[in-house]
Formats: structure tokens, C-alpha cells, sequence
């Protein structure tokens, strides 16, 4: 598994913009697929955004296209989600995901073999 910190989480007003980042912190391997999660509360947890190895392939679910954009750094084995035009719907506690073996695109947490603590984004109206 792959030792992930997340960080840039917080409130902000509507229309406002955050960006996350998820670190690999202290792997020295590489870190294939990567993707972001959210969970807000009573709800699912569900896929935001996916970026394959080495970053050549990325999905978003619908909610947040043109809006959200998932890139990351091999070099430093780190992944970031900018969120742009924030929306009260938008709230949730976001979660990063790595992969340490699978290099493909991925929308389900099944194919994701590490996680992030999860950073809480709360977008006010």
C-alpha cells in the first residue's frame, strides 16, 4: 500500500475555487493510478475524478466537468484536484486513492488499494 497525505481541503463561498493535493509520502515506488473520492454525509461514496499512469487518460463524473481538473506529478508521486466554480453540492469529505500496481483508468474504489484520510471541503451558499 502507498502511505498517502492529502491536503487543501476548507471553506469557501460558492463560486470560489480550492485545490487539493494527495503526497505519496516517503514511497519511493511509483504510484500508478490515482483518482479522488467524496462521501458527503448519508450519501455514497463516489468517484470525482480519475488519472491514469503516467497521466495520459483522466475521467470525470458528470457533476464536475469543466469545473474540477485531476492532475499530478510523477516526480513527486503526488496528485492534485483544482475545484473551480464551487457549489454548495460540492461539499463532502474528499478522499484520495493510489493504486500500487494497477496503471489503467478506474471509477470504482475496488480497483484503488490505498487511501488518504480524507480532507473536508464544505462550500457555503
Amino acid at each position: 500500500q502507498v502511505p498517502l497525505v492529502e491536503s487543501g481541503g476548507g471553506l469557501v463561498q460558492a463560486g470560489n475555487s480550492l485545490r487539493l493535493a494527495c503526497a505519496a509520502s516517503g514511497y519511493t515506488f511509483t504510484v500508478y493510478a490515482m483518482g479522488w473520492f467524496r462521501q458527503a454525509p448519508g450519501k455514497e461514496r463516489e468517484v470525482v475524478a480519475a488519472i491514469d499512469w503516467p497521466g495520459s487518460r483522466t475521467l470525470y463524473t458528470d457533476s464536475v466537468k469543466g469545473r474540477f481538473t485531476i492532475s499530478r506529478d510523477n516526480a513527486k508521486n503526488t496528485q492534485y484536484l483544482q475545484m473551480n466554480s464551487l457549489k454548495p453540492e460540492d461539499t463532502a469529505v474528499y478522499y484520495c486513492a493510489a493504486s500500487s500496481s494497477k496503471s489503467g483508468l478506474y471509477r470504482h474504489s475496488d480497483s484503488f488499494d490505498s487511501w488518504g484520510q480524507g480532507t473536508q471541503v464544505t462550500v457555503s451558499s
